[in-house]
């Protein structure tokens, strides 16, 4: 199977398995999806949508975000990890936003990349799920499951997300990559799946006797 007519049967298969993608962290507006997007490096989304509420009853706006102390959020977002850098980005991209786009999360990748604590994936995020930009952002499950997938060499994720964009049709981009993200979580994860396990792995290479070694 070549590489596209791999790229294109994960397309159908996914499509088929989650129809419907609804965005996985909770949120109101632009605004408390980037903070709740910033929140979930290297924690999960359900910790997240567990300490979020407390946080945007306070502060659901980047005008009332800002006049938190970063020691006050620090202890709200404590359970998500990282949290006084997290704590310290959210005050600041928040003055940020007053200061320099009227308080609004700006539709722009440049943009929001400049903001305290924005990577370019919690960037695309926000474009993506926020303003329906067409983006694909890489997380860990898509950088590994490309690589078992034989859809990237998985040499580094801004490779992945150009092989990705390259294979599959703009326009499935923005529920494509939650939709691979659902995947990995339940059939091929990390511990359940070493690219020889799951349907997806096992319909792509069904002669695959060695298990794949994928780069973070």
């Amino acid at each position: 199977m070549l590489k596209q007519e791999r790229a294109d049967h994960v397309l159908r298969r996914l499509e088929e398995l989650y129809p419907e993608t609804p965005i996985p962290l909770d949120h109101t507006n632009s605004f408390t999806l980037l903070v709740a997007v910033l929140l979930s490096a290297q924690c999960t989304d359900v910790r997240v949508n567990l300490v979020t509420p407390a946080l945007f009853k306070l502060a659901d706006s980047a005008e009332k975000m800002r006049k938190l102390s970063v020691e006050k959020i620090d202890a709200i977002v404590r359970p998500c990890g990282l949290a006084p850098r997290k704590a310290t980005a959210i005050q600041g991209l928040s003055q940020i936003l007053v200061d320099r786009h009227g308080g609004e999360v700006p539709a722009d990748m440049a943009a929001l990349e400049e903001l305290p604590g924005v990577g370019h994936k919690t960037a695309s995020v926000v474009m993506a799920q926020a303003f329906g930009v067409p983006a694909f952002p890489v997380d860990t499950h898509i950088h590994r499951l490309a690589q078992r997938w034989k859809l990237t060499d998985g040499r580094n994720v801004q490779r992945t997300e150009e092989d990705l964009k390259k294979l599959f049709p703009r326009d499935a981009w923005n529920k494509l990559h939650l939709q691979i993200i659902f995947y990995g979580r339940e059939y091929c994860s990390a511990r359940g799946c070493n690219g020889m396990v799951c349907e997806i792995c096992k319909t792509l290479f069904p002669r695959r006797k060695t298990p794949v070694q994928t780069k973070k």
